[in-house]
């Protein structure tokens, strides 16, 4: 589902027209439990699809600008009393994504040209779906596995017990605790030039038993 522009259009065959069905009445309930009449109608380009459109409105009289909305959805059913709430939660998705891209940098880089936008929108996505798939969320869709999102079991080592391991539950903090896991491959490639300079096996003997060991953690992926 998502919004459109009021100048949208479809391809149709001359013997089909654009139609507009009644306005209906709606309650549009908010986050704080507080509700409003709203309107309803949907557009009808030519034959009847799986792609529905939608005109939603505050005033179906006036329908101003700032509180009427054009939508497009491929959701079926009876969607005139549930377009309108489920549309209201474009906002919230939308600001809780941006804060999601902005954690994994997204901003960090401007990129003008469009392959270089595609190829690090492609590395952000990976990442936020990597994170995803490893919140309480989709850990409740695997009723089999019994393990709680913040805890990875091992045989030998309980990563949880890291100083800095958070223990909550949010995707921020899958985040935080990902980035722990990494963070001594990080720190070896960091000071690896130095070692050309200054040799030290010990050295090089101790973070490759410290990444070994955490290679050993083990992200889940849904298989539903």
């Amino acid at each position: 589902m998502h919004q459109s522009r009021g100048n949208h259009g479809v391809w149709l065959p001359s013997s089909q027209k654009v139609r507009a069905n009644k306005w209906c009445q709606f309650k549009r309930v908010f986050s704080d439990g507080k509700s409003e009449n709203r309107y309803i109608r949907e557009i009808i380009y030519g034959k009847k699809g799986a792609v529905t459109y939608w005109e939603l409105t505050t005033d179906p009289e006036t329908m101003p600008s700032n509180s009427t909305s054009f939508v497009k959805t491929n959701l079926q059913g009876k969607l005139k009393k549930i377009v309108g709430n489920l549309y209201g939660l474009r906002t919230w998705v939308e600001y809780g994504f941006r804060q999601c891209k902005q954690e994994l940098g997204w901003t960090d880089y401007r990129f003008t040209n469009f392959k270089d936008i595609e190829k690090w929108w492609s590395i952000i996505f990976c990442v936020y779906t990597m994170i995803s798939l490893n919140s309480p969320a989709f850990f409740g869709l695997n009723q089999a596995r019994q393990i709680e999102p913040h805890v990875q079991e091992s045989n030998s080592v309980d990563f949880s017990e890291h100083q800095q391991w958070d223990h909550e539950h949010g995707w921020k903090n899958v985040l935080n605790n990902l980035r722990l896991i990494v963070q001594p491959l990080l720190l070896f490639w960091l000071i690896y030039p130095w070692l050309d300079i200054f040799p030290n096996s010990d050295l090089l003997l101790g973070f490759n038993r410290l990444i070994s060991a955490m290679n050993g953690f083990k992200p889940f992926y849904s298989s539903g």
